[in-house]
């Protein structure tokens, strides 16, 4: 079998070499800065060019002002391989500027042309509403950035609603997909706000959203989109161009959403507060408030018998005016009345009269009466039948 060492004094050898070597000492090494974070006053950062990075580390903090994201610096150092992580590191002792990288300058570049253009402008950025109900996030659904967003929305407010629209954040392609994402974003159904997010990086791996297609698509969605891009401290083109920058993706959602518990809480304290208020302004004037009850009640009282009076009045006339036109009326109808009588055939048989029918149907002329039939005579008190026999003509004169 053959015999193995430990990683441990594997790793050993590997850095006992490169101390040994002395052209591996104060290498000076040219590139752009990237991945810049600070822990504990020690600088954690990258060079890289073309084809290569190199990680690197430098425990003199008098230098953060040097090392920038997206500028180009000589570094010199030694590289030192880390024991007990197995990691080789560029430890750095001193920098020198060179100038900022190809990155940055095209960031300057396109930021300057855009903000001639007036893509930055204020008076072309959609309001925010103050109302929010449904947020668009245009992001990866397999990054923290979706979560944090969920997270603190409905931690503050459960009733928002959330759409994601999935994208890349980075690499080849990313900006078209991010550019079509607010093209659609924007004409979704009641989407209040768009928040347009991912996390931090280098400013490479920002890069797609410095470039001008999201620019323009940001320009030109109708509705209002936040940039919550990177931390912090990274600035990109679509913050310029965006509504309102947010500084991380929490922060936007938390600038978006209403806490409904502190909502709740102010609403409270209004309402005590205005019951307090009340009570102190009755309490301080209830003596004045009496005084104008019994004014109020003396007007009632003398306006209520002003309008007993007025309404006796109305009443009376009222009631003259009825029995006037009911007198009226009963006079006009004993007229006729007594007119109807007169056409009544009931009193007419009872001055003598008599009315003939046959066959049920009236005669009143000779030549209508049908000897074959007997007659029916109707008089005032009953009616008897009889048998006509002979018919006789009236003289004519």
């Amino acid at each position: 079998m053959t015999q193995a060492i430990t990683v441990s004094k594997l790793n050993t050898y590997i850095k006992q070499i490169f101390d040994a070597e002395e052209l591996l000492h104060n290498i000076p090494v040219i590139g752009e800065v990237f991945g810049v974070s600070i822990s504990r006053n020690v600088i954690y950062f990258s060079l890289k060019d073309e084809n290569a990075t190199l990680p690197c580390v430098c425990f003199y903090p008098n230098y953060a002002d040097k090392i920038v994201e997206g500028s180009q610096i000589i570094a010199v150092g030694s590289p030192n391989f880390y024991i007990k992580g197995g990691r080789l590191n560029f430890n750095v002792y001193s920098i020198e500027s060179v100038g900022q990288g190809k990155l940055y300058e095209e960031f300057i570049k396109l930021k300057e042309r855009l903000a001639s253009e007036g893509l930055f402008d204020e008076n072309h950025k959609k309001p925010i509403p103050s109302s929010i109900k449904r947020i668009g996030v245009i992001t990866s659904r397999e990054g923290a950035v979706i979560q944090d967003i969920k997270n603190v929305s409905w931690r503050r407010n459960p009733t928002v609603d959330i759409v994601l629209y999935n994208t890349k954040v980075q690499g080849l392609g990313a900006e078209n997909e991010i550019a079509h994402a607010i093209e659609k974003m924007g004409t979704y159904p009641n989407i209040d706000v768009i928040i347009v997010g991912r996390g931090g990086g280098s400013l490479e791996d920002l890069w797609a959203y410095n470039t001008e297609i999201v620019a323009r698509a940001t320009y030109n969605c109708p509705k209002p989109i936040v940039s919550a891009v990177g931390h912090e401290t990274d600035f990109t083109i679509i913050d310029f161009v965006s509504a309102l920058r947010a500084p991380t993706p929490s922060a936007a959602a938390e600038l978006l959403t209403t806490n409904l518990s502190d909502t709740k809480n102010e609403f409270f304290d209004m309402a005590n507060k205005f019951y307090k208020t009340s009570k102190q302004f009755l309490n301080s004037n209830i003596d004045e408030m009496q005084s104008l009850g019994n004014l109020l009640a003396i007007y009632f009282d003398k306006l209520l018998i002003n309008s007993k009076v007025k309404t006796d009045k109305i009443k009376q006339s009222f009631l003259q005016a009825s029995d006037n036109f009911l007198n009226s009326r009963l006079y006009e109808l004993g007229l006729i009345e007594n007119s109807l009588g007169k056409l009544n055939p009931t009193q007419l048989l009872s001055r003598g009269y008599a009315k003939i029918e046959q066959k049920g149907r009236a005669i009143n002329k000779a030549a209508d009466i049908d000897f074959e039939n007997n007659l029916e005579i109707i008089l005032h008190d009953g009616q008897i039948s009889a048998r006509p026999i002979k018919k006789e003509k009236n003289n004519e004169n």
